[in-house]
């Protein structure tokens, strides 16, 4: 949640994959202003919920997931990423 990364357990705060996942969500709620992204995502995850019929699909296909889930190992990807840059993975 914008502006912080929360984590269930400390051990995740050192996990430098996990938290350039989620600095992408940060960026990507940036870009968004806030509020629309949070639409944005939930929006998208129905309308994949409902061709997919699958929770765990719907939400890796999310546009935003997608962005984050490619690029988290690259943890120079945020100095180089384009402006709304998740719009490629729509």
């Amino acid at each position: 949640m914008f502006p912080f990364i929360v984590v269930s357990e400390l051990d995740l705060k050192q996990n430098q994959v996990m938290v350039n996942h989620e600095k992408i969500h940060i960026r990507q709620q940036l870009e968004l202003l806030i509020l629309p992204f949070f639409i944005w995502y939930g929006m998208e995850f129905l309308v994949r919920f409902l061709i997919s019929r699958d929770k765990g699909k719907a939400y890796r296909n999310i546009s935003f997931e997608r962005e984050a889930y490619a690029n988290e190992k690259d943890l120079n990807y945020l100095k180089q990423r384009s402006f709304w840059r998740f719009l490629k993975y729509v």
